[in-house]
């Protein structure tokens, strides 16, 4: 029997959402995504203990202040994740501007620089990376200027169509829009319980992918952030889906029937929408769900960035 994710496989490019080396060796994924906690998360396996050593070693022999070295450092471990993951996957390698960068666009640019240059440092061209941004009217604005140079990116910590509309006026090469995050969001202010067909998140990415292919959009819709595999099944068809390395063997395990749900040739038709940045301040503002899950989110990922960095400090000191 097929299972559903070989059905899924038929009409989605499947990404793994995961540091997991050993679960991206089995579970075969075309792309992988990273951030600050899949990063964190990575480096406390043993698969990565060598890993952390050699930074730590090269951390030492670096000069300048000792921000400086550790945030170096930081860098250096999260492009030693990422270049693990590319050796595995056919495809490209998500990984993320510094979330405390969010809201400063120049800033954004010069790190994405940094990071193209890190991998190709290592033989891994920038066809193989997309660079992640949050999607922030800051964030969007970066990667205007980066797509332009031919560096693709991914607008990650996107839930809302405003973000959407805003990031296809930019050119991004792909969107992530959440769906579990925007669930998690609904549950807790309503107390109702959903199912996939009435899910927040599945509802939010499904108006996303029907405004891009009504108006001939290329940016890519990959759906992300899953809690449970009704919410993958409820997207099949889109562009792309990231998903954990547990919901991947879900599904793999499931061999029911998997029905696409999502399809460029059924869609309905609506109206292109232009944002100016007063308009898409204005309709986050509006958006509490979006507004509040934004925020949390790049406080989280920041977070997970210093919790890092301190790891690396304390290596450094010792």
């Amino acid at each position: 029997m097929t299972s559903k994710l070989d059905q899924l496989r038929a009409i989605t490019t499947v990404v793994a959402d995961t540091g997991d080396i050993e679960a991206v060796a089995r579970l075969k994924p075309v792309d992988c995504t990273t951030n600050p906690t899949i990063v964190l998360k990575a480096l406390q396996t043993p698969a990565f203990e060598e890993t952390f050593a050699e930074a730590v070693k090269w951390g030492k022999s670096q000069g300048g202040s000792s921000e400086a070295v550790t945030a170096a450092v930081a860098d250096r471990l999260a492009i030693s994740v990422g270049a693990a993951l590319a050796a595995l996957v056919p495809g490209r390698v998500s990984t993320e501007v510094d979330a405390d960068l969010s809201f400063d666009t120049a800033a954004s640019v010069a790190k994405a620089h940094q990071i193209i240059a890190a991998y190709q440092a290592r033989g891994i061209g920038r066809e193989r990376i997309l660079i992640k941004l949050a999607s922030t009217w800051e964030g969007i604005r970066a990667a205007e200027v980066l797509q332009k140079e031919g560096i693709d990116c991914n607008l990650t910590l996107l839930f809302s169509k405003a973000q959407a509309i805003a990031c296809a006026e930019a050119g991004a090469f792909l969107i992530s829009p959440f769906v579990g995050r925007i669930l998690d969001w609904y549950k807790k202010t309503t107390g109702e319980t959903y199912t996939a067909e009435t899910d927040p998140g599945v509802v939010s990415v499904r108006a996303i992918y029907n405004y891009y292919k009504a108006n001939g959009i290329k940016t890519v819709v990959m759906g992300a952030s899953f809690r449970n595999a009704g919410e993958i099944e409820a997207l099949a068809g889109c562009d792309r889906l990231t998903i954990s390395p547990a919901l991947l063997e879900e599904l793999d395990k499931d061999t029911g029937t998997l029905a696409r749900v999502l399809s460029p040739e059924t869609v309905t038709p609506e109206p292109l929408v232009s944002l100016d940045e007063k308009a898409f301040r204005w309709a986050l503002n509006e958006d509490a769900m979006a507004t509040e899950k934004l925020s949390e989110g790049i406080r989280l990922f920041a977070k997970d960035l210093g919790t890092l960095r301190d790891k690396v400090k304390a290596a450094l000191a010792a």
